[in-house]
C-alpha cells in the first residue's frame, strides 16, 4: 500500500510517501516533528531558539536540533572556505531576502559596517551553549535546515520500520528503496532556457540518498535593470553574480546535499565543478551559462539522467 501526506512547513510544502503493508506513521506525528524543528530553527517564529540566540548579547543554550545545525554548518564552512557560512543573515536582510523585505540596494559604506558582523568564526559551540564574539552576529540556517529536517523525517520512518519512502520538503528531498517493487522513485530535473522554465524533461531514479538544489532563478529582484539574487557572497556582501544557474548536489543525505549546494553557487562553474570532483561525498548536476548559451554537466558519480519521451 502507498501512503501520502503534504502540508506547509517552514514557509514552504512537504511531501511525504511510502510503501507498506499497513500504516505504520500518521500525518500529526510529521507535522509535530516539523513544528518542533520550526520553534528551534525558525526565523519567522518569534518564539524560535534561533530567534532568542540573534537578539541576545552572548549567546544561548540550544537543544539538539540546533546543535546538529550549528555543528554540521561549521563542518561545511570549514571545507568550502567560508563559501557557506549562517551568519550571513545581517547581509541577507540589508539586500531584502530577509525578514525585512526591500528592493533597495544597500550601500557600499552599509556592506562594509555589515560585514564586521559575518564570519562563521564568530561563533562557537560549547557543548549546548552557542556562543557569539558580538551583539551583532545572527545567524539564519536557511540555507541548511531544509536538508537537515528531511533527514529527521526520514529517520523517523526508518525507526518506524518503514524501509520504502521518499521525503520531500521545500524541493529538497531523499529516498530509500522503491515506490513499487518493480518501480524506482523518479526525482524530475529542472530545465532553464534563457532563465525560463521547461516542462520536466529528465529525471533520474536512485534507491537510496539526498537530493537538492540552489539556484539564482527563483529568488531575485530587479533594481535600475539589473537582477539581484538572494545568494548574498558573505566575504564580500555582495549579491552573487555567477556563470551558473543552477546547482543540484547528490549526496548520502539531505543536510549534506543542502549544505553544499549554495556554496558551489558562489563558487561559480569551473571552480564548483574541480571542487566537487575533490569532495567524495557529494557529485553534483550544473546548469550555467557559457558564452550567452545555456548549458549543463554533471561530476562523476552523479545519478544517471534520462530523458522523458
Amino acid at each position: 500500500m502507498i501512503f501520502e501526506f503534504s502540508g506547509k512547513a517552514q514557509g514552504t510544502t512537504y511531501h511525504l510517501v511510502y510503501r507498506s503493508s499497513k500504516q505504520l506513521v500518521k500525518k500529526d506525528e510529521i507535522e509535530k516533528i516539523l513544528n518542533q524543528i520550526d520553534s528551534s530553527l525558525s526565523i519567522y517564529k518569534t518564539y524560535s531558539l534561533i530567534n532568542a540566540f540573534n537578539k541576545s548579547e552572548k549567546g544561548i543554550r540550544i537543544d539538539n536540533h540546533f546543535k546538529k545545525v550549528v555543528e554540521k554548518s561549521i563542518v561545511i564552512s570549514n571545507a568550502t572556505n567560508g563559501a557557506f557560512d549562517i551568519t550571513v543573515y545581517p547581509l541577507v536582510n540589508a539586500w531584502g531576502f530577509g525578514l525585512e523585505k526591500s528592493n533597495n540596494i544597500p550601500s557600499n559604506y552599509k556592506i562594509n559596517e555589515i560585514l564586521n558582523c559575518v564570519g562563521y568564526q564568530k561563533i562557537s559551540l560549547n557543548h549546548s551553549i552557542l556562543e557569539k564574539t558580538k551583539p551583532c552576529v545572527k545567524i539564519d540556517v536557511n540555507g541548511i535546515a531544509q536538508g537537515y529536517t528531511v533527514d529527521v523525517i526520514a529517520e523517523f520512518l526508518e525507526k518506524n520500520k518503514i524501509k520504502n519512502y521518499l521525503v520531500e520538503l521545500g524541493g529538497e528531498l531523499r529516498v530509500k528503496g522503491t515506490k513499487s517493487k518493480n518501480q524506482k522513485f523518479k526525482i524530475g530535473i529542472e530545465a532553464i532556457k534563457d532563465q525560463d522554465f521547461l516542462p520536466i524533461k529528465k529525471y533520474i531514479e536512485i534507491e537510496s540518498g539526498a537530493i537538492t538544489t540552489s539556484g539564482n532563478y527563483r529568488k531575485f529582484y530587479e533594481s535600475n535593470g539589473e537582477k539581484v539574487s538572494h545568494l548574498i557572497n558573505p566575504q564580500t556582501g555582495y549579491s552573487i553574480k555567477s556563470d551558473l544557474i543552477s546547482v543540484t548536489v547528490f549526496a548520502k543525505d539531505a543536510i549534506t546535499a543542502d549544505g553544499f549546494d549554495n556554496a558551489l553557487m558562489l563558487m561559480g562553474m569551473e571552480k564548483a565543478l574541480d571542487f566537487v570532483e575533490k569532495e567524495k561525498q557529494i557529485a553534483a548536476y550544473f546548469i550555467y551559462n557559457k558564452d550567452g548559451l545555456v548549458k549543463d554537466t554533471c561530476s562523476s558519480g552523479f545519478p544517471i539522467i534520462k530523458s522523458i519521451n
